[in-house]
C-alpha cells in the first residue's frame, strides 16, 4: 500500500483530493497519514468527509479511519462506475473542491458520470463555481476531456444552499496539453454574482465597474446579475479570454467589504497574470497537474507556487510521470513518451 504524508509541501487537503483521485483513476491503494497536518485545525472536516464518500461509491473502494477529525485514512480502490450520484456537503461547504477530486476519477470511467452536488458555489479558499467553468474547463477541453456544469443555485457562506450539475464524458482520446504561449488577450468576460438580499445597494453592478475600471486596453462583456440564495453574499470572476487560453481571477464579498473592493480585487490580481505573458494562471497551475501527469504535456504558468510542487510531488507517487519545472514552463513526459 502506497504510503503518503499529508504534511508534504504545503500540507492541506490538496494532497488528499489528489491522492485519492489518483488512487481511484491508477487503481493503487494508498494510505494518507498526517492529513492537514499543516492547517490549522488538521484532519477531515465535513467537505471532506463528503469528497472521499463520493470517490468511494464512485469507484467501490474499502476505506478505514473516514471520520471527522481523522488523521489518517486508507484507500482501496476498485472498477470506477459511471451513472448519477448525487453529493450532499451541507452549510457552505465548497462544491469546486468536492469536483476537483471527482472529476478525474469520473473521467476514468467508461459510461457518462452526472454528479448533483449541493453546498457552497462561491466560497473562500476555493475556486468559485464560474472560474470552474469558463477556465478550468475550458483548459480541460483542449485535452479533450470534455464536463459540463450548470448552476441551479448559488450558495453562500455560512448557509450554502448551491446546488451544480456537472455531467462528465469518459477521457476516451486522451491529449497531452502543450500550452507554453497563451496569445494575444481578445477580450474579457466578468461575471459578478450578488444575492437578492443586495439588490437595492446595487452590489453586482458595482463589482463589475470596480473591475472594469483596472482595464482601459480590452472590450469587457458583463454578466450581473441578482440569485436567490439562504443568506446575502457575491462574487466576481474575471476572465481574460486569449487567443490559446484563459485566464481567471475571482474575488468574494464580505459583510463590511465594499462591492468596489470586489471588483477591484479581481481586476488587479488578474491585470497581475495577464502581465506574467503565462498561459495559465497561479490556480490554474497547480490545478491541471494531475492531468499533466496522466496525458503529458508542457505549460507554462505565472508562478510555480507550493501548492503547485506539492501536486506535482503527489502525482509523482502514483503515476510514471517525470514532471519538472525550469522558470514558469512545467512539462510532464509520461514513460516511454
Amino acid at each position: 500500500m502506497l504510503e503518503i504524508d499529508g504534511s508534504h509541501g504545503e500540507g492541506g487537503g490538496q494532497i488528499l483530493r489528489t491522492a485519492v483521485a489518483l488512487s481511484a483513476v491508477t487503481g493503487i491503494p494508498c494510505r494518507i497519514t498526517n492529513i492537514r497536518a499543516n492547517r490549522p485545525s488538521p484532519g477531515l472536516k465535513p467537505q471532506h468527509l463528503m469528497g472521499i464518500q463520493a470517490a468511494t461509491d464512485i469507484c467501490h473502494a474499502e476505506t478505514r479511519g473516514v471520520h471527522s477529525g481523522s488523521t489518517c485514512i486508507e484507500f482501496v480502490p476498485h472498477d470506477i462506475s459511471g451513472g448519477e450520484y448525487t453529493v450532499k456537503i451541507g452549510t457552505a461547504g465548497s462544491i469546486t473542491l468536492i469536483l476537483q477530486v471527482l472529476t478525474p476519477i469520473c473521467l476514468f470511467s467508461t459510461d457518462p458520470v452526472k454528479l448533483t452536488i449541493t453546498g457552497g458555489t462561491d466560497v473562500k479558499w476555493s475556486p468559485s463555481i464560474a472560474y470552474f467553468e469558463k477556465v478550468f474547463c475550458n483548459i480541460l477541453e483542449k485535452m479533450n476531456a470534455h464536463v459540463r456544469i450548470a448552476v441551479h443555485n448559488h450558495g453562500f457562506y455560512p448557509k450554502g444552499g448551491g446546488k451544480v450539475t456537472a455531467v462528465i464524458r469518459p477521457w476516451d482520446q486522451k491529449m497531452g496539453l502543450n500550452l507554453t504561449e497563451r496569445g494575444p488577450v481578445r477580450g474579457l468576460e466578468v461575471v459578478s454574482i450578488a444575492s437578492s438580499f443586495l439588490g437595492s445597494a446595487r452590489v453586482a453592478e458595482r463589482q463589475y465597474h470596480a473591475f472594469e475600471k483596472c482595464f482601459s486596453d480590452y472590450s469587457v462583456s458583463a454578466n450581473s446579475r441578482y440569485v436567490e440564495t439562504l443568506n446575502p453574499g457575491s462574487s466576481l470572476c474575471g476572465v481574460a479570454l486569449c487567443e490559446h487560453s484563459a485566464l481567471g481571477a475571482d474575488s468574494l464579498g464580505e459583510k463590511g467589504k465594499p462591492a468596489e473592493t470586489v471588483g477591484r480585487e479581481a481586476g488587479t490580481f488578474l491585470q497581475k497574470e495577464i502581465d506574467s505573458g503565462a498561459a495559465l494562471d497561479v490556480h490554474m497551475g497547480d490545478q491541471i497537474i494531475p492531468y499533466l501527469a496522466l496525458a503529458g504535456g508542457e505549460v507554462s504558468i505565472s508562478q510555480i507556487s507550493n501548492h503547485t510542487r506539492t501536486s506535482i510531488w503527489v502525482c509523482q507517487q502514483f503515476v510514471n510521470t517525470r514532471i519538472t519545472s525550469e522558470g514558469v514552463n512545467v512539462t510532464a513526459v509520461r514513460e516511454g513518451g
